[in-house]
């Protein structure tokens, strides 16, 4: 098994990108991402479940091919928005081609340490192979190409969020904002995360569901 651990930097606010997310597709570097639905969304105590199924095409090198025929692959993301927390947890796995190759991956947002404005994103993968003879060579290619990808992953979300908000908000970017007091800015913020929450829970209880979307579970 192969391991991956690494943070990115996204220079939008928690909240944008806690409701970004939702809207990151398409982009200029998803022309892999075929479909996306939405089969479950609830609320859960103050947090917000999510799952999610989407299909990607599954490029392979020429040695690859002898081994798989499939072009597409289906991805299953759960996520956990917390609002009170500021965190945002996404899980994600494929549940197409398993016996070839397995990709785990989880991924927190939260606030940036050194700059509240921003968000950090904490990722961690997974990447294991059982097919014999073979199995070292799809982790070590499954691992290259996840690391290649979360530079093109990072781009598309980011161009997704500009989209969604051009004019950033007044809390965070405006000449104004660097005359506010901490404590005022604060006071914004958690504003800014109580609007968040409303929004979701209006959401989910448009589109809730029977499922449970897990991912408090997964082990670091």
């Amino acid at each position: 098994m192969k391991f991956y651990e690494g943070s990115s930097t996204i220079k939008f606010s928690w909240e944008q990108v806690a409701q970004g997310l939702w809207q990151r597709y398409p982009n200029p570097e998803s022309s892999h991402v075929l479909s996306e639905d939405t089969v479950v969304r609830k609320i859960i105590g103050h947090q917000l479940h999510s799952k999610r199924i989407l299909t990607k095409t599954n490029r392979m090198p020429k040695w690859g091919e002898r081994l798989i025929n499939a072009r597409n692959v289906s991805i299953i993301e759960e996520s956990i928005v917390d609002p009170e927390k500021k965190e945002l947890c996404t899980y994600t796995r494929n549940v197409g081609l398993t016996k070839v190759m397995t990709c785990v991956e989880k991924v927190i947002y939260k606030p940036s340490p050194e700059n509240p404005q921003w968000t950090v994103a904490e990722r961690k993968a997974w990447i294991d192979s059982k097919i014999f003879g073979f199995g070292y060579a799809i982790q070590k290619f499954g691992i290259e190409r996840y690391k290649k990808n979360i530079h093109k992953t990072t781009l598309g979300f980011t161009y997704a969020l500009n989209r969604l908000f051009p004019v950033v908000d007044n809390y965070v970017e405006t000449p104004n904002s660097h005359h506010l007091t901490l404590e005022e800015r604060k006071q914004r913020l958690k504003e800014a995360a109580r609007e968040t929450a409303k929004r979701a829970k209006e959401l989910a209880q448009e589109k809730a569901g029977p499922i449970y979307a897990a991912c408090e579970g997964v082990k670091s």
